[in-house]
């Protein structure tokens, strides 16, 4: 079954839970589930062959928005396996959604959407939705879009 679910994502990291990331519930802070996700958000990003340094380039993406779905409590000892996706593709935006699944228990443990927005960092403004972003999107989705 988790083979099934993470073939959805065509970017996956792993991370180790650590004894030191679980709050005073007992279990990882919510803070951490984020910080992962945010990982495999920006290994989708190089995968498109994005410049990720955020440094004046002309074209590159900003968090426009995120929630979070907590599911099932991890815990010390624990992998978590963290796969990103595109779920849409719009004029100005592109949505994302990064699932956080427990290697120990088979299931997952949280699921965060997001968009994603074309910014000018010369211009500080959002921009159209760059032709090349969604030609390396559907490459890398290899069909993958719900």
């Amino acid at each position: 079954m988790m083979k099934q679910e993470l073939e959805k994502y065509p970017v996956l990291m792993e991370f180790e839970v650590l004894w030191g990331q679980m709050d005073a519930a007992r279990h990882v802070n919510n803070t951490i589930y984020l910080r992962w996700c945010e990982s495999v958000r920006i290994a989708y990003f190089e995968a498109m062959g994005m410049d990720v340094s955020f440094t004046g380039m002309d074209v590159g993406p900003i968090l426009g928005w995120q929630d979070c779905k907590y599911i099932f409590p991890l815990t010390y000892p624990d992998t978590a396996i963290c796969g990103a996706r595109t779920t849409e593709i719009g004029d100005d935006r592109f949505m994302m959604e990064c699932v956080v699944y427990s290697k120990n228990h088979k299931r997952i443990a949280s699921v965060s959407k997001k968009s994603i927005i074309p910014y000018s960092y010369k211009g500080l403004k959002k921009v159209a939705m760059p032709a090349q972003w969604e030609i390396e999107i559907k490459k890398l989705q290899s069909n993958k879009i719900d």
